[in-house]
């Protein structure tokens, strides 16, 4: 993990390395805490203490507390609310963790430094047995951010089961199930809740199950209705768009998650597009190439759209017509490398990092 003076990119604190890559973006503290949660394919989701000389771990939860049933990576960013972090990893469970920070004088540093005092409140599996026979495999990790509304906690796994969990009961040590619905094919990007609580869920396309031809790549879905068998019912579809591989041999879908502003969402595909669709109707009011495998997600900010591409493309859109976004500038990084991740925006200047290895602070 490095941290970074985003105005000189000159590092502000040691490193602090891991056994094995990190996938998943770090989290800061959202209630102020000197604190940094992240996770790592060694194994680990970690929390760093940021108030002593050098980031320093004050706790650490294996995936193996669990019997793992696919994977010891972790992926999706951890989410802090009340005090209680959630989080779901590729050994396919779901974690629920009260968190008790506080913090405590410390003698040798003559100060109070924050600590923590975790106690996991809740292990939810993602899977059933049922879920292994419909996809035929034990693949089913979480890969993505959970997503919180009101007093649920959502997220899909890469067998494509999409779960709704209750998190009013933590303290009884209780995670209901409130939602569960299986779209058929792999999950890796983050749900997205409109202010209705409706789930937007992109999909991947590469099992090519009859699901998924049924369901589609891009879904609305209404987790309020009546269920009923989630492995055949299309009762909580409120509509779906459909996101076709560009050949035989290649994968359909969606790995980015998408942007929602106002009326639209905003999509980059696997084979190439960025779809402008409106959350009411599911109606596709744009199209415009990208490039294949365009991964990272799209940002809105002040008006404007910006998306990112494999070809190391930046593409900033005007907004004036949410509908139609119309492209007002364009760059590309020099070196042309990939550019998976999501572009993070802050006083004007743009930071992404690409598969050339930099991480780049890009401006007027």
């Amino acid at each position: 993990v490095h941290f970074i003076d985003a105005a000189t990119g000159e590092r502000t604190r040691p490193d602090f390395v891991t056994g094995d890559i990190i996938k998943g973006s770090v989290s800061l503290d959202p209630n102020g805490y000197p604190q940094l949660y992240f996770v790592s394919r060694d194994n680990k989701l970690r929390i760093l203490a940021l108030d002593r000389n050098a980031p320093t771990e004050l706790w650490a939860l294996d995936a193996y507390v669990v019997p793992a049933v696919w994977n010891n990576d972790w992926d999706g960013n951890p989410s802090i609310v009340n005090d209680v972090l959630f989080e779901g990893g590729e050994n396919s469970w779901f974690f629920a963790v009260k968190l008790n920070r506080r913090y405590v004088y410390d003698a040798s540093a003559g100060k109070e430094l924050v600590q923590v005092q975790p106690q996991i409140l809740a292990k939810v599996p993602g899977y059933d047995d049922a879920l292994f026979e419909h996809v035929g495999d034990r693949n089913v990790s979480i890969e993505n951010s959970v997503a919180l509304f009101d007093d649920r906690v959502y997220f899909g796994n890469s067998g494509g089961r999409i779960l709704g969990l209750d998190i009013t009961r933590l303290d009884e040590g209780l995670a209901p199930t409130v939602f569960d619905f299986w779209v058929g094919e792999d999950v890796d990007a983050s749900i997205v809740i409109d202010d209705e609580g409706m789930l937007y869920v992109a999909i991947e396309l590469e099992r090519r199950t009859s699901r998924a031809g049924e369901i589609g790549q891009l879904v609305k879905l209404n987790p309020y209705v009546e269920v009923g068998d989630s492995y055949t019912s299309t009762s909580p579809v409120v509509w779906s768009v459909e996101v076709p591989a560009a050949s035989s041999d290649d994968d359909g879908g969606i790995w980015a998650t998408p942007a929602l502003h106002g009326d639209y969402l905003y999509v980059a595909t696997h084979p190439g597009e960025l779809l402008a669709v409106n959350r009411h109707s599911g109606e596709v009011t744009f199209r415009d190439t990208l490039g294949w495998h365009a991964w990272s997600s799209p940002v809105v900010a002040d008006g404007r759209l910006v998306v990112t591409t494999c070809s190391g493309g930046l593409r900033f859109y005007s907004l004036a017509d949410p509908a139609r976004p119309s492209l007002e500038r364009a760059a590309s990084l020099d070196s042309g490398a990939c550019i998976e991740s999501t572009p993070a925006l802050h006083q004007g200047r743009l930071y992404v990092g690409a598969r050339d290895g930099y991480i780049y602070g890009l401006g007027d």
